[in-house]
């Protein structure tokens, strides 16, 4: 490929150049005008101006979204018509302001006027209102918020200061367990709020990946940071004859076990008190899974516990690791730009690809991966690994 010098005096490859030009020329204001009066390209510079007026005004989209199920009108108005008088009575509004925000949803299809006075969920709230784990992250996001509020001040304190949503994950914390996040209406992560949290969250992880891995061909299945059972309790729906393991802190293992008694009565589900990061892993299953573990550790702790599940399971035994992936087709931006600074403000792992998670797989001794395909990537993504 032929290449040329740039004035860094990098050589540049045909794209690099392709990049740059196209650039110039996006760039140039004479072009944008050029291109808004010529009906061939006046619709693309439309789209254009939208979405970068999207990026824009994003932020008070965010907000605008939070106030509405913050405020319950998301469920209120799920399945009835309100009127205008109802909605701020409701809200404890003027009535001036709920219309102000109801028309800002409307903006948005989270809410519509199907006729004078009336107003009911749009397309995109009645999704979200069958949707409570993702209306429990918008929630939760109220942490992540206020350590974005200066991008560049937390990217330069380069994961070294507590942070809200650290304190929060207390295994991320600089300070270890027990400091109090400086949001005063945030717990952490030991607290009521979090394993709320992740029982809500959780249905849209379980239900993606059991319509694709499956789990009924095991014997023994152990959860690692399996929190309260949730995920495990999802899979025994599916997969009867499966014993289960959970492998967890001990106050956790021991909230634990009452609620898979409730949920799963009779059925086996061994508890393991520890500490993935320094205690053995269990023995005994031919499945161990990992749900929303990986991306939350740097690479030294992934390399050390992939290790050591290689060694606890038995030849022919597999790993299944489920979580949001980077640079998924169809889900990119919630690759790197969600979860990166997600997890940079947590203090704590990151995104990977397919091709990263199958490199730390291989260098564990593993000898083989496979990717599973979920129907919904955007919320979760599988690898298998054969030992």
């Amino acid at each position: 490929m032929s290449k040329q010098i740039d004035n860094s005096g990098r050589s540049l490859s045909l794209r690099s150049r392709w990049v740059l030009r196209r650039n110039a020329v996006l760039g140039s204001a004479a072009f944008q005008r050029w291109a808004a009066r010529v009906p061939i390209f006046r619709g693309v510079a439309r789209r254009r101006a939208a979405a970068q007026f999207d990026l824009v005004a994003g932020f008070v989209y965010t907000q605008v979204l939070t106030a509405m199920v913050e405020a319950g009108l998301i469920d209120h108005m799920r399945a009835r018509l309100v009127t205008l008088s109802e909605a701020a009575a409701f809200t404890g509004l003027p009535d001036a302001a709920a219309e102000r925000l109801l028309k800002a949803a409307q903006a948005l299809d989270l809410c519509e006027s199907p006729e004078a006075g009336l107003w009911t969920l749009g397309e995109q709230g009645a999704a979200l209102s069958a949707n409570p784990g993702a209306m429990a992250m918008i929630r939760h996001h109220r942490l992540l918020y206020a350590d974005l509020a200066d991008l560049l001040a937390l990217l330069a304190k380069d994961r070294q200061a507590e942070t809200n949503l650290s304190a929060y994950w207390t295994y991320a914390s600089k300070g270890g367990a027990g400091q109090p996040p400086t949001q005063p209406d945030a717990q952490p992560a030991s607290g009521p709020d979090y394993s709320a949290l992740m029982a809500a969250t959780q249905p849209m992880v379980s239900h993606q990946i059991l319509e694709a891995y499956p789990f009924a061909r095991h014997r023994r299945m152990l959860d690692i940071g399996g929190g309260t059972g949730a995920f495990v309790s999802a899979i025994a729906q599916a997969a009867p004859a499966l014993e289960f393991g959970i492998f967890d802190l001990p106050e956790v293992v021991a909230k634990a076990r009452g609620l898979i008694d409730l949920a799963l009565p009779g059925r086996s589900v061994t508890p393991h008190p520890g500490s993935f990061k320094q205690d053995p892993i269990p023995t005994g299953y031919d499945l161990i899974t990992l749900c929303r573990i990986v991306h939350d550790h740097d690479d030294d702790a992934i390399d050390r516990l992939l290790k050591n599940i290689h060694a606890a399971l038995p030849p022919g035994g597999r790993l299944l690791i489920v979580e949001p992936m980077a640079e998924m087709s169809g889900a990119e931006r919630m690759g790197h730009a969600y979860f990166g600074l997600y997890l940079w403000a947590m203090n704590s792992g990151q995104p990977r690809t397919l091709a990263q998670i199958s490199a730390m797989l291989r260098r564990a001794g593993f000898a083989s991966t496979q990717t599973i395909k979920t129907p919904l990537p955007i919320i979760t993504s599988a690898i298998v690994a054969l030992k």
